[in-house]
């Protein structure tokens, strides 16, 4: 690995910490650009990777404000899954054209190629800005790292506008891969754990290094924000990064309860609670909740800030196919206390007590399964009823050595 130092990189300094009463009001990355450090793209040709979580603290489109200054030229904009307007929930996403400014939208979820984009030969720099949630499923910083490896490849500057990590930046929770592979499409993973505590931002630095990219890469901060903060303290309005993130709640459950995703359990999609809940019409909660509720110290130990009870839900034209207008009984997951909790331990443990009450009737897709969790030991554990606990300890050691690797990455 180079080292760090060697990459170029240019980091604008953060603003003061609020203090402790102050009402904070975090600028996002594309405000900070545009008035602090509009020299990065003026007299410049700009591609745009982003959607409709690219606004400003008004709900301006990244789009429209760059538009509108003078001496940037911006020709091309690119979107990643779920597209521009962050609608879609659906694979093979076709290359548009936005009708507002007449530009074109390469799609990088199932449009043009990313190589064979010829527009992008014409520009002198990429921005990207794209509102992560914070969980290596998703598709958000593996869609900008792939940009970054073509800007790299090109010869071009690439700029990522951060934005707050919306469950905050001091957790890291989960397991990690068991090996580092490149990033070649969208669905590949970053090397990171399953809640990683960084921003976009940090992401690309960490990725640009290790991932041996060497792009000339520039990050703009998010102003004023800090690793403590979830999204609802930093003053900005929540803007869904995809279809079934509705709400915050939604993406503090996500690192966890993705992971059911790729089993024969609902997680709520085609309901205002997705990522919330889980349940099937076969799910016994009468026999589930009491191995929760009563397994002992490592069983509340997997609870910590979260409050699982019993619930009926009924999806309704689910993204994912799964029970379309079928009654099901599930386990609703609350968060009481969001700065102690877990989710990748609260879902281990919901999986293991799952399957050691109905193993003739929970399922996994074991090739999704194991892309989720980036290798088969969680899935031959829970089939094997390791405790939750066993398998909690035994991500402590890659999750140490992550923690001191990312450390050299963090901006704030």
């Amino acid at each position: 690995m180079r080292p760090h130092s060697l990459s170029w990189l240019v980091v604008i300094a953060c603003a003061a910490r609020p203090g402790a009463d102050a009402v904070a009001q975090v600028r996002p990355g594309i405000e900070v650009l545009l008035s602090d450090s509009i020299g990065v793209v003026t007299g410049k040709r700009v591609a745009l990777l982003t959607n409709h979580t690219g606004v400003d603290r008004l709900g301006r489109r990244d789009v429209d404000l760059l538009r509108g200054v003078p001496g940037v030229r911006l020709i091309a904009i690119l979107s990643p899954e779920h597209g521009l307007r962050g609608t879609e929930d659906r694979p093979g996403l076709a290359d548009a054209v936005d009708s507002a400014s007449g530009l074109p939208i390469y799609s990088l979820y199932g449009g043009t190629p990313l190589q064979a984009i010829a527009a992008l030969d014409s520009v002198d720099v990429i921005l990207a800005d794209l509102q992560d949630v914070g969980a290596r499923y998703y598709s958000y910083p593996t869609t900008t790292v792939l940009v970054i490896q073509e800007a790299a490849r090109r010869g071009k500057q690439v700029v990522v506008l951060d934005r707050p990590n919306p469950i905050g930046g001091v957790a890291t929770q989960g397991n990690m891969a068991t090996a580092v592979h490149a990033i070649e499409r969208v669905s590949d993973f970053l090397p990171v754990p399953m809640r990683h505590g960084m921003t976009i931002g940090e992401l690309a630095r960490y990725a640009n290094d290790v991932l041996g990219i060497h792009a000339r890469l520039t990050v703009v901060p998010a102003l004023g924000w800090r690793r403590a903060m979830f999204y609802d303290d930093t003053g900005l309005p929540w803007v869904r990064p995809s279809p079934n993130l509705p709400v915050l709640e939604s993406a503090i459950h996500y690192p966890g309860t993705c992971l059911f995703e790729a089993t024969n359990l609902s997680v709520g999609r085609g309901t205002t609670l997705a990522f919330q809940v889980i349940g099937a019409p076969w799910l016994d909660t009468g026999a589930v909740l009491p191995r929760l509720r009563g397994g002992g110290r490592w069983a509340q130990e997997g609870l910590n800030g979260v409050e699982v009870y019993g619930v009926v839900f009924t999806p309704h034209t689910p993204t994912d196919g799964k029970y379309d207008g079928v009654e099901l009984r599930g386990i609703r997951l609350r968060v009481t206390d969001r700065r102690r909790y877990d989710p990748t331990r609260a879902a281990t443990l919901v999986l293991a007590a799952i399957h050691a009450a109905q193993p003739d009737s929970l399922r996994f897709d074991a090739g999704r399964f194991d892309r989720l969790a980036q290798g088969s030991e969680l899935r031959r554990a829970i089939l094997a009823d390791r405790t939750a606990d066993a398998i909690w300890r035994s991500w402590d050691g890659a999750l140490a050595q992550f923690r001191r690797v990312r450390a050299k990455y963090l901006l704030y």
